[in-house]
């Protein structure tokens, strides 16, 4: 008998939910359950979607609920709810609020489903996967963050524009927070295994780089009414492709670190090696000084957060 399809929870029927259910239906990878608080929403979002699927030749069910029971035995659920961040507010400004929807999200998946894999989106990124980990119990594994992925493909695509090459030759690594202290390292970014160093002028490095660490903030300017969700579901369907299909690639994402790059019990932005148990292995880059002050400013940031949540969870307990 053929194995049954893996079940993909998406919790949060906005615009990055419904763009990673979408494509993740669209490349076939399971059965999907979209649920959110609001009646209606989700369950229509899950019927048009479904209606799409003999003119995208897909076999996923997808199904709409505002029921925690129905996202029972889940292999991946990608968490997206929470509120989005509008002109000038930063990151920071969404954590207290943010920080109870992602727990209590948490703890109702954590009803259903005994080990699934969790993939968080949710901002300010680096506090609400270090809250899920809190709340789940889970192994550090399976608690993924979706940032890396995400500022790496914009980095990619500023460098492919600024040299007018084909972005497909383009590879990027961005670590570090995700946020204004993110670390983008041009020694790891190349076309066609060639280092920007050798194909770009310092200007016009600095220029994408900073153009990177305000990709989000440059959308929120331009939609006003929104943040971003093209690329961010995108990337979560990346990461969700590779641990279903067990490729073990190696991608930059938000890991619990325990003495990596010096850093311990923080969510951070490092190389992963990611397969089907979800993270399986950290990799440790060489960094030059110069890298390594501007990783361990962002870890400085980073841990703040986790600070602010560990306070929260005291309070309620």
């Amino acid at each position: 008998m053929p194995s049954p399809r893996k079940k993909i929870t998406v919790v949060g029927a906005g615009q990055v939910g419904s763009t990673v259910a979408q494509l993740t239906a669209y490349r076939n990878l399971g059965d999907i359950v979209i649920i959110d608080i609001i009646d209606g929403i989700p369950q229509g979002k899950a019927l048009d979607l479904q209606e799409s699927s003999c003119l995208q030749a897909f076999d996923s069910l997808v199904t709409g609920t505002n029921d925690y029971k129905d996202t029972a035995n889940s292999d991946i659920v990608v968490i997206t709810a929470g509120l989005p961040r509008k002109p000038g507010m930063s990151r920071d400004d969404l954590l207290a609020t943010n920080a109870k929807i992602v727990q209590s999200v948490t703890e109702q998946i954590m009803q259903h489903s005994r080990s699934p894999i969790i993939i968080v989106v949710s901002n300010p990124l680096d506090a609400m996967v270090y809250m899920t980990k809190k709340t789940s119990n889970l192994p550090k594994n399976k608690i993924i963050g979706m940032a890396g992925v995400l500022d790496s493909a914009r980095l990619r695509t500023f460098v492919s524009l600024e040299l007018g090459c084909s972005l497909v030759d383009v590879d990027a690594m961005v670590l570090g927070g995700h946020g204004d202290s993110m670390v983008p390292l041009p020694r790891y970014t190349s076309v066609s295994g060639i280092p920007i160093t050798e194909l770009m002028t310092q200007e016009q490095i600095d220029r994408v780089i900073e153009r990177t660490r305000k990709g989000g903030a440059e959308i929120v300017q331009l939609i006003k009414t929104s943040s971003a969700f093209y690329a961010p579901g995108a990337s979560v369907v990346k990461m969700i492709e590779v641990i279903l299909q067990d490729k073990r690639s190696i991608l930059p994402c938000t890991a619990y670190l325990e003495g990596e790059y010096g850093w311990n019990k923080i969510f951070f932005g490092v190389p992963v090696m990611m397969g089907s148990q979800g993270i399986e292995k950290i990799i440790e880059l060489k960094m030059n000084d110069e890298e390594k002050a501007a990783l361990d400013a962002s870890a400085r940031e980073v841990k703040k957060t986790c600070n602010e949540i560990d306070a929260m969870l005291a309070q309620s307990n």
